[in-house]
């Protein structure tokens, strides 16, 4: 690994699985007993908003009873070791990373720990509901405010930061990723079209999985500890 200097690492809903955050979509289809074109569209926050703030108010409410896990933790001793360039792009909206101790994270669906508001166009970090129609801190308008969340057609965080850093890349890595959900399914491509080499660490292999040179296979909790002290082992 002595050829790595920047390392790029993608994100999913395998790596917080192990914390108890539900996965996005389930066997049957839905998240969390609803169907996603009830709750993660536009769409559908104009059709019924109290349907939707509720559902992400419960989200909201379940990270106080959750916590970081192995891989969450590793990753963080990697980001604050890692003497090139690193970044977790996730796609997870909790914020088991930050608390685990990263530091180099940007989340490109959004986070459930943030309010936006549509009057303002502000963002403000919030940790109660939004279903009783809050005023927004900034502007003090009254039920203006949804959850900052990148919904199905709407377009994702910070794709400028995020192209840099993977055009950069040594090493593209993809953790708990099911590779179904664009962009991200499609950065395993660019990464190796620009010579990156590619690692994927998934409880099973992803849809993606014939794009990486190297996957393994089980949980996040045991084979990501596992890869970052190899890599921080290289670096002695």
């Amino acid at each position: 690994m002595h050829d790595i200097r920047n390392i790029f690492i993608l994100t999913g809903a395998g790596i917080s699985a192990e914390s108890g955050v539900a996965t996005f979509r389930g066997p049957d289809g839905r998240w969390e007993g609803h169907r996603v074109e009830d709750v993660a569209t536009p769409e559908a926050f104009r059709r019924d908003p109290a349907l939707v703030q509720t559902f992400y108010d419960a989200r909201r409410a379940k990270l106080r009873e959750i916590e970081p896990n192995a891989a969450h933790r590793a990753l963080a001793r990697l980001n604050a070791q890692w003497p090139g360039e690193l970044l977790i792009v996730t796609q997870n909206v909790d914020d088991l990373h930050e608390r685990g101790g990263a530091r180099r994270v940007l989340h490109m669906h959004g986070e459930l720990r943030s309010a936006w508001c549509l009057a303002c166009d502000g963002r403000t970090r919030w940790e109660e509901e939004l279903s009783s129609g809050p005023a927004c801190p900034g502007c003090g308008a009254a039920g203006e405010m949804r959850p900052d969340i990148v919904w199905f057609g709407e377009m994702p965080y910070r794709m400028d930061e995020i192209d840099a850093a993977l055009m950069k890349a040594d090493l593209f890595v993809s953790i708990g990723t099911s590779g179904a959900v664009y962009p991200a399914a499609g950065y395993v491509q660019t990464a190796r079209y620009l010579g990156a080499r590619t690692l994927e660490i998934n409880l099973e292999p992803s849809q993606g999985s014939l794009f990486f040179e190297e996957s393994r296979i089980g949980r996040a909790g045991e084979l990501v500890p596992e890869w970052v002290e190899e890599m921080l082992a290289g670096l002695r």
